[in-house]
């Protein structure tokens, strides 16, 4: 791989947003974007006569995230606000996500693909409920790295014993979850303090900026110690006098590096092979890697549909009807024991069958209930699931593209759960299973 291309996978950095209600993440955003001279003239002029018209004197800058009618009626965060911007040193893909209980759905999805999740809490209120479900779900993702925020330390004369508590408290709340590496950062996203120029009023704070810690926390894109896999998308036969035998397999490439003459095994059939070419953008490759959208050619004729994985011969992972994961339950329907549902994992979408539900987890203290019977919007907890057809899939410390999925509801396709196969963060041992699996019928 060559050197421009190591450069360009370690200069972006995906990052989250992510706190209660009313912690300030969207005014976080926005002066971040203003401060850092990431805004257009043309947004902020129209962010400063819309805050005019609600009788604002200074500029709202969270009017430059919440772009919705509703959340700008409501001064709340409903929907995932994305964002891109660059400095000098990194570009940033910025996921700003809502703050509500409700709306942790679309924490997780904006979490999903983050490298960085920035936790924010006010001050005043401390380490909540929501801060809590936030960290877990953080951990769950196996998100790398973890910002604590503590905003609106303007609104307690920006003491520093109550910076110290507030960051003690939440670090050991998160290190028990497995949350692998955590800075607290005090900041008054309001004023500007720390966000992005140090602040005057923190003298005993002498750690980095909010904006020097996306710029030089290490992103890490190791592509040889990742499981290689290509979801098959769709299968390109143009059959035409150019090509007449031109068959390829079309996808994304989830993880790892695939090369011309590699032996590989197509999942889940089992059968063997090398590739003979890769086609990217039309054009021959020796080799490709995580993310690129690639053409592979095979040297045999092997029956390959959508759905199906192509994976290194000697890197396989297994194949099982049998998944037991940590989910995030993001309906509104609850999810019990006996749903059928379909299990969507890559580009491969299975009938499924819930066997059971061994534990539900409990924030406070991270208990375990056991045997819920059903998990409930924003529940997380364990399920185990029968599936229709053997899936290869990972463990999702291992990969966290391949080891994960959805559960869909065959009758209207609502995503009901998103799922993480294998092993949560650090909780206490989860409940053992008791219960018979007599009586499924796949």
């Amino acid at each position: 791989m060559s050197t421009t291309t190591e450069l360009t996978e370690t200069t972006l950095l995906r990052f989250a947003t992510a706190g209660s209600v009313d912690d300030g993440k969207s005014t976080l955003v926005g002066r971040l974007l203003h401060d850092s001279k990431s805004v257009l003239a043309d947004q902020l002029e129209a962010v400063e006569h819309a805050s005019r018209n609600r009788g604002q004197e200074a500029p709202d800058l969270a009017l430059l995230t919440d772009g919705l009618r509703a959340e700008r009626e409501q001064g709340i965060t409903i929907d995932v606000a994305y964002r891109y911007f660059a400095t000098a040193k990194r570009r940033f893909i910025l996921a700003d996500t809502p703050g509500h209980v409700q709306y942790t759905r679309n924490m997780v999805t904006g979490a999903s693909t983050a490298e960085l999740t920035v936790i924010l809490v006010d001050a005043r209120n401390g380490v909540v409920e929501q801060t809590r479900r936030h960290a877990a779900i953080a951990a769950l993702l196996r998100v790398p790295h973890v910002v604590l925020a503590v905003n609106k330390m303007d609104l307690v004369d920006y003491q520093e014993s109550v910076f110290a508590a507030i960051a003690e408290e939440f670090t050991a709340y998160a290190l028990e979850l497995g949350v692998p590496e955590i800075t607290a950062i005090p900041i008054s996203a309001l004023a500007g303090d720390n966000v992005v120029d140090p602040s005057a009023n923190m003298d005993w704070y002498g750690g980095p900026t909010f904006l020097e810690h996306l710029e030089t926390v290490p992103v890490t894109h190791d592509l040889s110690h990742c499981h290689a896999r290509l979801p098959v998308q769709y299968v390109i036969r143009p059959q035409t006098a150019e090509h007449p035998d031109y068959r390829g397999y079309a996808g994304q490439i989830a993880a790892g590096s695939f090369h011309v003459g590699e032996a590989v095994t197509v999942l889940p059939s089992g059968r063997a092979t090398k590739i003979s070419g890769i086609d990217l953008l039309g054009e021959p490759v020796e080799a490709a890697w995580t993310t690129q959208s690639v053409t592979i050619l095979l040297e045999d004729d092997i029956d390959i549909s959508r759905g199906d994985l192509i994976v290194p011969s000697k890197d396989a992972p297994p194949t099982t009807q049998d998944i037991e994961a940590t989910v995030c339950h993001v309906a509104d329907a609850a999810l019990t024991v006996g749903h059928r549902v379909l299990l969507k994992h890559g580009t491969r979408t299975v009938k499924a069958i819930v066997k059971d539900i061994p534990s539900r987890l409990t924030l406070d203290d991270l208990s375990l209930h056991p045997h819920p019977g059903q998990l409930v919007a924003n529940d997380i907890g364990r399920v185990k699931i029968r599936t229709a057809e053997p899936l290869p899939v990972d463990s999702y410390a291992d990969s966290r593209r391949t080891g994960s999925f959805i559960l869909i509801d065959p009758s209207d396709g609502t995503t009901l759960t998103a799922g993480m196969v294998g092993e949560s963060f650090a909780s206490p041992e989860p409940v053992k299973d008791e219960a018979e699996d007599d009586g499924w019928d796949f």
